[in-house]
């Protein structure tokens, strides 16, 4: 989980960007490929997953469905190639209410936070919103979370779907020595929508009764007639917003802002469209084996606060770390994917191929004597040897 925002992106369409045999074996490579990124995705459907209330908007979209962290999501509808590239030139609409959310509440609340989260909480006015991590004491990375300050002392924090009964007891747990202050999930309350693309806020802007939040504010509205927190927030590197509302509001919200203009799109678009930007995913880029600094998230914490993983994070930003994740290219043909070790040292954590660039990339953590951009890497891919270059982050720019 990551949010930003970057420039205007390329006004070129899909088709002149792909030849129809690039968009074939795109397709082909996309729809095994997002099994493998997005961690522990299965095409089987059991009775035991949990849904959305989007369920049926998605069976009715003809998406494709898979278990992902427990529910039944959809991964592509048209193909994620065009999902992708409605993102990047018009305007995407996902169902991302399998994200975990914990409301923290009470004259407490700040001092919880404070200790939990690696980032400065204090600094957040209400209405405001924050990236942070998550750490244990030896600074390993439990999650990737954004929280919002919804009142003076009542905030949302969002948890990735994997880690959100984890994240919950975490907590609770830490919640026990402080005075004053309410955890409770709110999982089963909120449904959330992310609208994303250059049109996303023009579409949503349309139904809403007041203009809405600027970037990394989150702010009460009326859509359509269903309220709504409104969130500047994202994790396609396009602008946009995300939506959480009641579960019983969802269905209408995205029918309306479907029929203006919006393109369903699944988990494996906002896959390649974060992985084009480098924003991390929990699991993948980010792990209770690495520490935020070697992740490239050393921005986001603020050691000063005694946040629980403190003292591991500044020893490790003082000596430097050994490793460093970094953004790469393949140099000719191939695709890196999770696991693949880089050849001299570190491995490939994510991979894909960009539908922008037209080229695989990717993350990868390496020593950190070999992170400076332009580095040339060799990266073993089921014994094939695949040369790559790191590159600067973001891989993708819409001024490019």
């Amino acid at each position: 989980m990551s949010h930003s925002f970057l420039g205007r992106p390329s006004r070129r369409s899909s088709s002149s960007r792909l030849s129809d045999k690039a968009c074939s074996a795109g397709r082909r490579w996309l729809a095994l490929r997002v099994h493998a990124s997005l961690g522990g995705m299965s095409s089987t459907a059991t009775p035991t997953l949990r849904r959305t209330p989007l369920y049926d908007r998605h069976l009715a979209a003809g998406a494709k469905l898979v278990d992902f962290a427990g529910w039944e999501m959809p991964v592509q509808y048209e193909g994620v190639i065009q999902e992708h590239m409605a993102v990047r030139e018009a305007c995407g609409i996902f169902d991302v209410s399998h994200m975990g959310e914990i409301e923290t509440s009470g004259p407490g609340a700040l001092e919880l936070l404070q200790r939990l989260l690696s980032n400065d909480v204090a600094k957040v006015a209400p209405g405001g919103a924050q990236y942070s991590v998550l750490c244990r004491e030896d600074g390993g990375v439990l999650d990737d979370l954004f929280t919002y300050r919804l009142d003076v002392d009542r905030y949302l924090t969002i948890s990735n779907a994997s880690n959100h009964e984890q994240d919950l007891a975490w907590f609770r747990a830490h919640a026990a020595g402080v005075s004053d202050v309410e955890v409770h999930d709110r999982i089963d309350e909120w449904a959330m929508l992310a609208v994303q693309g250059p049109r996303a806020r023009e579409i949503v802007q349309a139904i809403s009764d007041a203009p809405l939040p600027a970037r990394m504010r989150a702010e009460t509205r009326s859509l359509a007639g269903a309220e709504a927190i409104v969130c500047g927030t994202g994790y396609t590197g396009e602008d946009g917003v995300e939506l959480l509302c009641a579960g019983g509001d969802a269905p209408a919200l995205w029918d309306e802002i479907v029929r203006r203009g919006a393109t369903p799109a699944g988990l494996g678009a906002r896959d390649t469209l974060r992985l084009e930007v480098c924003f991390h995913l929990y699991g993948n880029d980010l792990s209770v084996d690495r520490g935020p600094i070697e992740a490239g998230l050393g921005w986001c914490c603020k050691e000063d606060t005694g946040f629980v993983g403190a003292d591991a994070v500044r020893a490790v930003r003082e000596r430097g770390a050994a490793e460093r994740l970094v953004a790469f290219a393949i140099d000719g043909p191939g695709i890196a994917r999770q696991g693949n070790p880089v050849i001299g040292g570190g491995e490939v954590t994510s991979g894909t191929l960009s539908p922008c660039l037209h080229t695989g990339i990717g993350l990868a953590y390496v020593p950190a004597e070999r992170a400076a951009t332009g580095t040339r890497l060799e990266i073993d891919v089921r014994g094939k040897m695949r040369p790559a270059v790191v590159k600067d982050k973001p891989l993708y720019r819409k001024d490019a």
